[in-house]
Protein backbone atom coordinates (compact mmCIF):
# COMPACT_ATOMS: atom_id res chain seq x y z
CA UNK A 1 0.00 0.00 0.00
CA UNK A 2 1.26 3.45 -0.73
CA UNK A 3 0.17 6.85 0.91
CA UNK A 4 -1.89 7.69 -1.29
CA UNK A 5 -4.41 4.56 -1.00
CA UNK A 6 -4.45 5.35 2.71
CA UNK A 7 -8.78 6.43 2.88
CA UNK A 8 -9.57 4.98 6.54
CA UNK A 9 -7.74 5.73 9.62
CA UNK A 10 -8.18 4.41 12.93
CA UNK A 11 -7.33 6.29 16.13
CA UNK A 12 -6.98 4.77 19.58
CA UNK A 13 -7.77 7.11 22.00
CA UNK A 14 -9.29 10.79 21.74
CA UNK A 15 -7.73 12.79 24.25
CA UNK A 16 -6.13 16.57 23.31
CA UNK A 17 -3.91 14.88 21.09
CA UNK A 18 -6.34 12.22 20.12
CA UNK A 19 -9.41 13.99 19.08
CA UNK A 20 -6.56 16.76 17.00
CA UNK A 21 -4.91 14.05 14.99
CA UNK A 22 -8.43 12.36 14.20
CA UNK A 23 -9.41 16.11 12.81
CA UNK A 24 -6.09 16.84 10.79
CA UNK A 25 -6.75 13.26 9.42
CA UNK A 26 -10.42 13.85 8.34
CA UNK A 27 -9.48 17.16 7.26
CA UNK A 28 -7.34 15.63 4.50
CA UNK A 29 -10.00 13.39 3.38
CA UNK A 30 -10.04 10.44 5.18
CA UNK A 31 -12.51 8.40 6.94
CA UNK A 32 -11.58 8.38 10.57
CA UNK A 33 -12.62 5.74 13.23
CA UNK A 34 -11.87 7.20 17.12
CA UNK A 35 -11.92 4.71 19.97
CA UNK A 36 -12.49 5.25 23.60
CA UNK A 37 -12.32 3.47 26.68
CA UNK A 38 -15.87 4.13 27.42
CA UNK A 39 -18.91 6.08 25.87
CA UNK A 40 -18.50 9.55 28.88
CA UNK A 41 -14.39 9.46 27.01
CA UNK A 42 -15.72 8.96 24.04
CA UNK A 43 -18.36 11.63 23.68
CA UNK A 44 -15.92 13.97 25.45
CA UNK A 45 -13.57 13.57 22.32
CA UNK A 46 -15.89 13.96 19.78
CA UNK A 47 -17.17 17.07 21.38
CA UNK A 48 -13.46 18.38 21.56
CA UNK A 49 -13.44 17.82 17.49
CA UNK A 50 -16.50 19.36 17.07
CA UNK A 51 -15.73 22.42 19.25
CA UNK A 52 -12.16 22.80 17.52
CA UNK A 53 -13.88 22.74 14.10
CA UNK A 54 -16.69 25.89 15.48
CA UNK A 55 -13.43 27.67 16.34
CA UNK A 56 -11.47 26.78 13.15
CA UNK A 57 -14.97 28.60 11.25
CA UNK A 58 -15.11 31.34 13.97
CA UNK A 59 -11.41 32.32 12.91
CA UNK A 60 -12.86 31.90 8.91
CA UNK A 61 -9.77 28.67 8.14
CA UNK A 62 -12.69 26.52 7.54
CA UNK A 63 -16.33 27.64 6.17
CA UNK A 64 -19.45 25.90 7.66
CA UNK A 65 -20.04 23.97 5.09
CA UNK A 66 -16.47 22.39 5.23
CA UNK A 67 -16.26 21.94 8.72
CA UNK A 68 -19.71 20.04 8.46
CA UNK A 69 -18.09 17.75 6.02
CA UNK A 70 -15.04 16.66 7.92
CA UNK A 71 -17.08 15.84 11.06
CA UNK A 72 -19.00 13.79 8.79
CA UNK A 73 -16.09 11.69 7.91
CA UNK A 74 -15.39 11.07 11.90
CA UNK A 75 -16.86 8.37 14.20
CA UNK A 76 -16.54 6.24 16.92
CA UNK A 77 -16.57 3.18 19.16
CA UNK A 78 -15.76 1.84 22.13
CA UNK A 79 -14.97 -1.76 20.70
CA UNK A 80 -11.21 -1.69 19.09
CA UNK A 81 -12.73 -4.28 16.78
CA UNK A 82 -14.15 -1.72 14.38
CA UNK A 83 -10.97 -1.22 13.05
CA UNK A 84 -10.28 -4.55 11.44
CA UNK A 85 -10.99 -3.17 7.83
CA UNK A 86 -9.02 0.51 8.70
CA UNK A 87 -5.85 1.10 6.42
CA UNK A 88 -3.73 2.81 9.48
CA UNK A 89 -4.04 2.99 12.77
CA UNK A 90 -2.13 5.61 15.31
CA UNK A 91 -2.85 5.06 18.94
CA UNK A 92 -2.83 7.91 21.15
CA UNK A 93 -3.12 6.74 24.62
CA UNK A 94 -2.38 8.11 27.68
CA UNK A 95 1.69 8.09 27.74
CA UNK A 96 2.55 4.70 29.47
CA UNK A 97 4.29 1.98 28.25
CA UNK A 98 2.31 -1.61 29.41
CA UNK A 99 -0.67 0.69 28.34
CA UNK A 100 0.65 1.48 24.81
CA UNK A 101 2.14 -2.03 24.69
CA UNK A 102 -1.61 -3.90 26.02
CA UNK A 103 -3.25 -1.46 22.83
CA UNK A 104 -0.50 -2.76 20.41
CA UNK A 105 -0.94 -6.46 21.14
CA UNK A 106 -5.08 -5.94 20.49
CA UNK A 107 -4.42 -4.33 17.48
CA UNK A 108 -1.80 -6.94 15.93
CA UNK A 109 -5.04 -9.40 16.77
CA UNK A 110 -7.53 -6.80 15.00
CA UNK A 111 -5.92 -5.16 11.91
CA UNK A 112 -5.14 -6.38 8.65
CA UNK A 113 -1.36 -8.16 8.85
CA UNK A 114 -0.55 -5.60 6.22
CA UNK A 115 -1.68 -2.09 7.73
CA UNK A 116 1.05 -0.19 9.20
CA UNK A 117 0.28 0.66 13.17
CA UNK A 118 1.87 4.09 14.56
CA UNK A 119 2.31 5.21 17.73
CA UNK A 120 1.99 9.28 18.91
CA UNK A 121 4.40 8.42 21.94
CA UNK A 122 6.37 11.51 23.14
CA UNK A 123 8.95 9.26 24.61
CA UNK A 124 8.50 5.31 24.47
CA UNK A 125 10.55 3.68 22.66
CA UNK A 126 9.32 2.43 19.28
CA UNK A 127 10.80 -0.93 19.56
CA UNK A 128 9.37 -2.20 22.66
CA UNK A 129 5.73 -1.11 21.26
CA UNK A 130 6.64 -3.26 18.06
CA UNK A 131 7.83 -6.23 20.23
CA UNK A 132 4.46 -6.11 21.55
CA UNK A 133 3.25 -7.45 18.16
CA UNK A 134 3.77 -10.09 15.76
CA UNK A 135 4.23 -7.29 12.74
CA UNK A 136 7.34 -5.38 14.15
CA UNK A 137 8.28 -4.42 10.12
CA UNK A 138 5.17 -2.03 10.11
CA UNK A 139 5.23 -0.43 13.29
CA UNK A 140 6.40 3.04 13.30
CA UNK A 141 6.01 6.30 15.58
CA UNK A 142 4.68 9.18 14.38
CA UNK A 143 5.16 11.93 16.99
CA UNK A 144 2.31 14.98 16.01
CA UNK A 145 2.37 18.08 18.46
CA UNK A 146 0.46 19.98 20.37
CA UNK A 147 -2.21 21.38 18.88
CA UNK A 148 -2.04 18.61 16.02
CA UNK A 149 -4.30 20.86 13.67
CA UNK A 150 -1.96 24.06 14.32
CA UNK A 151 1.38 22.46 14.67
CA UNK A 152 3.56 21.69 11.50
CA UNK A 153 5.66 18.52 12.76
CA UNK A 154 5.99 15.37 12.88
CA UNK A 155 8.61 13.36 14.08
CA UNK A 156 9.34 9.65 12.07
CA UNK A 157 10.41 7.46 14.54
CA UNK A 158 11.26 3.81 13.24
CA UNK A 159 13.12 1.14 15.05
CA UNK A 160 15.49 -1.11 14.12
CA UNK A 161 13.06 -3.75 12.85
CA UNK A 162 11.23 -1.16 10.95
CA UNK A 163 10.55 -1.77 6.89
CA UNK A 164 11.82 1.07 4.29
CA UNK A 165 8.24 0.20 2.68
CA UNK A 166 6.68 1.59 6.29
CA UNK A 167 8.77 4.47 6.43
CA UNK A 168 8.32 5.16 3.01
CA UNK A 169 4.12 5.13 3.87
CA UNK A 170 4.53 7.13 7.16
CA UNK A 171 5.88 9.99 5.81
CA UNK A 172 3.89 9.27 2.92
CA UNK A 173 0.82 10.24 4.89
CA UNK A 174 2.31 12.47 6.66
CA UNK A 175 3.14 14.49 4.04
CA UNK A 176 -0.84 14.30 2.57
CA UNK A 177 -1.78 15.44 6.12
CA UNK A 178 0.84 18.83 5.26
CA UNK A 179 3.06 18.31 7.55
CA UNK A 180 6.97 18.60 7.72
CA UNK A 181 8.64 15.61 8.47
CA UNK A 182 11.86 15.23 10.59
CA UNK A 183 13.24 11.21 11.41
CA UNK A 184 14.49 10.28 14.56
CA UNK A 185 16.26 7.25 15.86
CA UNK A 186 14.87 5.10 18.16
CA UNK A 187 15.82 6.68 21.42
CA UNK A 188 13.15 7.77 24.38
CA UNK A 189 12.18 11.38 24.20
CA UNK A 190 13.14 11.43 20.18
CA UNK A 191 14.71 14.71 19.02
CA UNK A 192 12.18 17.20 20.47
CA UNK A 193 11.18 15.86 24.26
CA UNK A 194 14.77 14.93 24.69
CA UNK A 195 16.28 18.48 24.86
CA UNK A 196 12.55 19.94 26.01
CA UNK A 197 12.00 18.18 29.11
CA UNK A 198 15.26 18.88 30.79
CA UNK A 199 14.48 22.43 30.33
CA UNK A 200 11.22 22.47 31.28
CA UNK A 201 12.40 20.51 34.54
CA UNK A 202 14.86 23.17 35.28
CA UNK A 203 12.32 26.05 34.95
CA UNK A 204 9.80 23.74 37.72
CA UNK A 205 13.55 23.84 40.05
CA UNK A 206 13.71 27.65 38.95
CA UNK A 207 10.27 28.20 40.80
CA UNK A 208 10.68 25.72 43.40
CA UNK A 209 13.60 26.99 44.70
CA UNK A 210 11.98 31.00 44.13
CA UNK A 211 14.64 32.46 42.06
CA UNK A 212 11.98 34.12 40.34
CA UNK A 213 8.29 34.30 39.93
CA UNK A 214 6.01 31.91 37.39
CA UNK A 215 5.55 35.58 35.38
CA UNK A 216 9.07 36.19 35.62
CA UNK A 217 10.43 33.30 34.65
CA UNK A 218 8.35 32.73 31.55
CA UNK A 219 8.91 36.77 30.89
CA UNK A 220 12.25 35.92 30.95
CA UNK A 221 12.53 33.14 28.57
CA UNK A 222 10.02 34.68 26.25
CA UNK A 223 11.60 37.79 25.66
CA UNK A 224 15.62 37.57 26.22
CA UNK A 225 15.21 33.83 24.32
CA UNK A 226 12.24 34.61 21.53
CA UNK A 227 10.62 31.72 22.65
CA UNK A 228 7.30 31.94 21.57
CA UNK A 229 5.84 30.60 25.62
CA UNK A 230 7.60 30.79 28.52
CA UNK A 231 8.41 26.99 29.82
CA UNK A 232 5.85 27.34 32.53
CA UNK A 233 3.15 27.86 29.95
CA UNK A 234 4.43 25.21 27.77
CA UNK A 235 4.73 22.87 30.11
CA UNK A 236 0.75 23.71 31.50
CA UNK A 237 -0.04 23.22 27.80
CA UNK A 238 1.73 19.78 27.64
CA UNK A 239 0.36 18.42 30.73
CA UNK A 240 1.67 18.22 34.12
CA UNK A 241 1.20 14.65 34.17
CA UNK A 242 2.35 13.99 30.34
CA UNK A 243 5.63 15.99 31.79
CA UNK A 244 6.44 13.96 34.66
CA UNK A 245 5.43 10.25 32.59
CA UNK A 246 8.38 11.36 29.84
CA UNK A 247 11.04 12.34 32.40
CA UNK A 248 10.31 9.49 33.98
CA UNK A 249 10.82 7.46 30.85
CA UNK A 250 13.69 9.36 29.54
CA UNK A 251 15.28 8.88 33.36
CA UNK A 252 14.84 5.19 32.86
CA UNK A 253 16.03 4.47 29.54
CA UNK A 254 18.82 7.22 29.37
CA UNK A 255 19.66 6.94 32.90
CA UNK A 256 19.48 11.19 32.87
CA UNK A 257 20.00 13.14 35.73
CA UNK A 258 18.33 16.13 34.53
CA UNK A 259 15.52 14.90 34.08
CA UNK A 260 14.67 13.80 37.35
CA UNK A 261 11.29 15.58 38.29
CA UNK A 262 11.12 18.22 41.09
CA UNK A 263 8.99 17.65 43.82
CA UNK A 264 6.72 20.38 42.95
CA UNK A 265 6.26 19.07 40.07
CA UNK A 266 5.04 15.73 41.61
CA UNK A 267 2.69 17.13 44.22
CA UNK A 268 1.17 19.58 41.08
CA UNK A 269 0.40 16.20 39.33
CA UNK A 270 -0.99 14.10 42.83
CA UNK A 271 -3.35 16.84 43.31
CA UNK A 272 -4.67 17.48 39.89
CA UNK A 273 -3.22 20.25 39.24
CA UNK A 274 -2.89 19.19 35.23
CA UNK A 275 -2.46 22.51 33.63
CA UNK A 276 -4.74 23.41 31.00
CA UNK A 277 -6.62 20.30 30.61
CA UNK A 278 -7.67 20.41 34.63
CA UNK A 279 -8.04 23.93 34.64
CA UNK A 280 -5.47 24.44 36.73
CA UNK A 281 -1.89 24.36 36.91
CA UNK A 282 0.91 27.01 37.20
CA UNK A 283 -1.82 29.14 35.59
CA UNK A 284 -5.24 29.21 36.03
CA UNK A 285 -7.40 28.38 33.34
CA UNK A 286 -11.10 29.79 34.20
CA UNK A 287 -12.36 28.58 30.94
Amino acid sequence: MEAKDVRSVGVVGCGVMGSGIAEVAARSGCDVLVIEADEDLLAAGLARIEASLAAAVARAKLDQEEAGAVRSRIGGSTDIAILADTDLVIEAATEDEPAKRAVFSRLDDVVRPDVVLASNTSSVPIGHLAAATGRPARVIGMHFFNPPTRMELIELIPSETTSADTVTLARGVAERLGKTVVTSKDRAGFIVNRLLVPYLMDAIRVLEEETATREDIDTAVRLGLGHPMGPLALADLIGLDVVLAIGEILGRELGERGVEAPELLRRMVTEGRLGRKSGRGFCDYPD
